[in-house]
């Protein structure tokens, strides 16, 4: 049976929590995504109800969002959707949480300058790539190229 996944579109609700477990880092906050809907009666927009959800998100997703973001940001937050019931105070209670497998800030409502993390162990690290464009295409090798003329008649 797969997992289903989701994608929410809205903003931070609480300060990212992080913390170091056995079984790796793991950041938790709550994420509000509010419904905005077409008045046609009074034909605007208004507010419709805000779903809450929690958001936790393991190993190097968590340590960069604790490390990225505030409470009030806009976020996109992808992931695999965990729909989980509990008894408290004598009363069933349904929470809905989210494994973050991807996140980013809106850029809709912004902007934001990437800065790609550094890694921890050497061996790991992307090549220098400040050194030269890696998009740039290489010059074609004169060698290489074919440069008999072929007649037909």
């Amino acid at each position: 049976m797969s997992e289903t996944t989701v994608t929410l579109v809205g903003n931070v609700a609480t300060n990212v929590e992080y913390r170091e477990t056995p079984a790796g880092g793991v950041a938790r906050f709550r994420f509000a995504v509010p419904v905005r809907r077409w008045d046609r009666e009074r034909a605007a927009w208004t507010d419709g109800p805000t779903s809450f959800y929690t958001v936790s998100a393991w190993r190097s997703l968590g340590v960069n969002l604790a490390a990225s973001v505030s409470v009030g940001e806009p976020l996109v937050v992808h992931g695999r959707l965990k729909v989980r019931e509990e008894e408290l105070d004598g009363r069933r209670k349904t929470f809905v949480d989210v494994v973050a497998t991807a996140a980013g800030h809106d850029l809709t409502r912004g902007t934001a300058a990437f800065r790609r993390a550094v890694r921890q162990n050497p061996e790991l690290q992307p090549p220098d790539v400040t050194a030269s464009d890696p998009w740039q295409s290489p010059p074609p090798d004169p060698d290489a190229v074919n440069s008999t003329l072929v007649t037909v008649s």
